[in-house]
């Protein structure tokens, strides 16, 4: 790959499993009722991303039925992303000035630029940079959690997974007068940061002297192990509800619900971002959840996380990366300046 060049717009596709390349075309002129984006940065998701980079991926399931950027199904070749930061540089006829020069975020494929409508863009609110917005996708998906998991004054809470939306349901749930907060995962730098963001405790669930007490009353699965629900079952309480945050993909789970699951009436709750819980919709939406998420961005400054930046033309060293040194990286960054 070569050197980005800014009289066109370079677009990163999935070509094959392991296989990444960048695409050409000439640098679009935003029509009527559009603006053109530059990106500034984009921040590669090592959950669902990594499902397409190694074709785990369901080829029978939509993209994201609720975002226009995101349509079609899982099938190489692939343009995909969505956690891009950039600048307004284009309007098209009818756009309202005032989006001209503005710092906006997108849920948008890895791209140099972009054509969107006004109403596709979330502007960045004050407080809130662009290291910090492109965690917007990832905190947004972390307040989901903790609003379907529900968490109790006093109960004991254990997330699986210390990933980057682990981190920050760690973190969110921290500011829970909670008995106990506990983590879980086998990377050592994970914990490490785990703890940082307040975790009371952080293990390596394949550690010999692994504590797995039966008593916690709300557990987490963001591991996007499909080998870590049996371990959440067996950390759960009597009656213990289950939230389920992972995506497997192809990967199939293998559980074990003869035992401690039916007689102990454990409960399994998906969770996922695109949608609200039923019971939350008279009260809440989408647009109410991210005023959430950009506080909670405000105070959890999650720029922290990143531990490596590349440009777009190195983006096959950043899937690399990724995949094989899990233990190296949290949030890694494309960058198109």
């Amino acid at each position: 790959m070569g050197g980005l060049d800014r009289s066109c717009r370079q677009s990163l596709f999935f070509e094959a499993p392991g296989v990444i390349t960048l695409h050409e075309a000439p640098l679009p002129a935003p029509a009527a009722g559009q603006v053109l984006v530059r990106a500034w940065l984009s921040a590669i998701s090592p959950g669902t991303e990594m499902l397409i980079y190694r074709g785990q991926f369901p080829s029978s399931l939509a993209l994201d039925e609720n975002l226009t950027s995101l349509a079609g199904g899982f099938a190489y070749p692939l343009k995909y992303g969505y956690s891009a930061v950039g600048q307004v540089v284009g309007l098209g006829e009818g756009v309202d000035p005032v989006w001209e020069g503005r710092w906006v975020f997108a849920f948008n494929p890895h791209e140099s630029c972009f054509l969107v409508e006004p109403g596709g863009l979330l502007p960045l609110p004050e407080g809130v940079d662009a290291d910090d917005a492109v965690f917007l996708p990832n905190m947004e998906t972390a307040v989901s959690l903790v609003m379907d998991g529900a968490p109790l004054i006093g109960e004991r809470v254990a997330v699986l997974g210390q990933g980057v939306v682990g981190l920050l349901t760690t973190a969110l749930l921290s500011r829970f007068p909670l008995e106990r907060l506990a983590a879980y995962d086998p990377l050592p730098l994970r914990r490490r940061v785990s703890l940082e963001l307040g975790a009371q405790e952080c293990h390596d669930p394949y550690a010999a002297q692994f504590p797995a007490a039966a008593d916690a009353d709300l557990v987490y699965e963001l591991s996007g192990s499909p080998a870590a629900l049996d371990l959440a079952i067996a950390l759960a309480a009597y009656s213990g509800r289950i939230v389920v945050g992972s995506w497997y993909g192809s990967k199939r789970a293998s559980l074990d619900l003869g035992g401690r699951f039916h007689r102990e009436r454990i409960r399994l709750v998906s969770s996922q971002v695109s949608t609200l819980a039923p019971e939350l919709r008279g009260r809440w939406s989408k647009e109410r959840r991210f005023a959430l998420a950009w506080d909670m961005l405000r105070q959890v400054r999650p720029a922290n996380l990143i531990t490596h930046r590349f440009a777009l033309a190195q983006a096959g060293r950043a899937y690399e990366l990724i995949d094989q040194h899990p233990d190296q990286a949290l949030q890694v960054i494309l960058t198109y300046d």
